[in-house]
């Protein structure tokens, strides 16, 4: 095996991750080749040797225009709200959607030893993140008469609980053979200097994530693929777990994908300044894209339309409708899934077996972003919603400036406290109400089950 494993590695300047061999048990020996099988050796040399080759985000940031989109203000759009809603309904009835949802990160940043799915983040019932978007995918199914997939992509750092999570929960109701757990693949770490791989042990490859644009590769290596194909689906609504305020698989949204004939469709904010920290959705020469707000100048920020307005405003949530077709199209092509580099400071093996810890950067990461689809789609268009019901991302821990859960608890119960002011329903200054998706998914649903004049002066949860 060592042989085998040698030849592979040679032609590459990788023999170097055998250093140890020698030393480990069959079983660990057996590991660390099964990673090493795993490694397109050629196409790592190829991105390190091209890493400093990247599209010139800033040139374009100075070309960069509005991207075709459907507002809030509806008087230009090119369809009636009611017409996307019909459309979308029709979509629904006909069991064509499917849900990806992106839930590969650990809760870290907020103090949580868990996958972040798992966060209690109702402000009421404690309901984890999970819980919440489950809820929805089964509300909505029910309400068009209609089985909705989940297909759930976690990371080799939160595969195992998640699964345990949903078993231990019976999958808060999904049915089981409507849930696809399936884990994104990972990258290795090289030394920035040679390219060289690092090991994290002397039977372990450093490795990490390749991000959230390994979905496309990920989703299909466990099946989901041919799933989708089987059961008829022609779309899928995609969102990331954080953000509980996601209206999953709205029918406006799905509306306006569908009549545009468009393969992916993105959710946006309208951006609050000039250089907010977001995802920017703009067309340049006639393709929409992503240009990452540190790619922005001040001068290409700040540009104004005729109207006034900003030229680039539309900031990405991370939710988009996807065809079916293009994820199989699109499939394995390194254009429309470049890998970006990143360069950090990765703990690893030293040649002489002992652990170091980097004071400064001393590797490179290798990460896709699903929104570099978006230049490949055909049609593709941007949503605009209203944050105060699409947008309250849980990013940081308590203490911190924004995202929290704090931050997000108030956001949620804002929204469902409108619902039922809306419903003719007095809810008293300060008491935290919330609405659990299976009693109803927006205000319309609430209304019609809930008496009017009802006084709410305490703590609440409508479920």
């Amino acid at each position: 095996m060592k042989e085998e494993l040698l030849a592979a590695l040679a032609p590459h300047g990788q023999e170097h991750l055998l250093a140890f061999w020698d030393e480990l048990n069959v079983e660990d020996q057996q590991s660390l080749a099964e990673q090493i099988g795993k490694v397109d050796l050629g196409q790592l040399a190829r991105l390190f040797e091209h890493r400093d080759e990247h599209g010139d985000f800033r040139e374009m940031a100075k070309k960069a225009g509005p991207p075709p989109a459907f507002r809030l203000d509806k008087s230009a759009n090119r369809f009636s709200s009611a017409e996307a809603v019909q459309r979308g309904k029709e979509a629904l009835d006909a069991g064509q959607l499917g849900v990806i949802l992106v839930a590969g990160g650990q809760g870290t940043r907020l103090g949580f030893k868990h996958p972040k799915g798992m966060f209690p983040i109702g402000p009421v019932s404690d309901r984890s993140l999970f819980q919440i978007h489950v809820e929805k995918i089964i509300a909505v199914g029910r309400r068009h008469g209609v089985r909705i997939p989940l297909y759930l992509m976690t990371s080799p750092a939160t595969h195992e609980e998640t699964i345990q999570y949903f078993a231990e929960n019976d999958r808060f109701g999904l049915a089981e053979e409507d849930l696809m757990i399936f884990c994104q693949g990972t990258m290795p770490a090289v030394d920035a200097e040679s390219g060289k791989m690092l090991l994290a042990d002397k039977h372990q490859l450093a490795v990490s994530p390749d991000g959230h644009g390994g979905m496309l590769a990920a989703l299909a290596a466990g099946g989901c693929l041919d799933d989708i194909d089987r059961r008829g689906i022609k779309s899928l609504f995609y969102l990331q777990i954080d953000n509980p305020l996601v209206d999953i698989c709205s029918a406006e949204f799905v509306g306006y994908h569908l009549l545009s004939g468009s393969e992916l469709s993105t959710q946006v904010i309208a951006k609050r300044e000039p250089l907010e920290k977001v995802g920017n959705v703009v067309e340049v020469d006639g393709r929409v894209m992503v240009i990452e707000y540190s790619d922005l100048s001040d001068e290409a920020a700040n540009r104004r339309e005729a109207d006034g307005s900003l030229s680039i405003w539309a900031g990405s949530i991370g939710v988009h409708m996807m065809d079916a077709g293009m994820l199989r199209r699109l499939l394995g092509s390194d254009e429309a899934l470049p890998f970006h580099i990143a360069n950090k400071k990765v703990p690893h093996l030293g040649s002489d077996g002992k652990r170091v810890s980097p004071q400064q950067t001393n590797a490179i990461k290798f990460e896709r972003f699903i929104f570099d689809l978006i230049p490949s789609a055909e049609n593709a268009m941007v949503v605009e919603v209203d944050p105060a019901d699409g947008f309250a991302p849980l990013k940081n821990a308590s203490g911190a400036p924004d995202d929290t859960p704090e931050a997000v608890r108030s956001r949620m119960v804002d929204q469902h406290t409108r619902w039922l002011r809306a419903a003719d329903v007095e809810v008293a200054e300060g008491v935290e109400v919330e609405i659990s998706p299976l009693f109803a998914v927006d205000a319309a649903e609430l209304a019609a089950k809930i008496e009017p004049e009802m006084q709410v002066s305490e703590e609440t949860y409508f479920c």
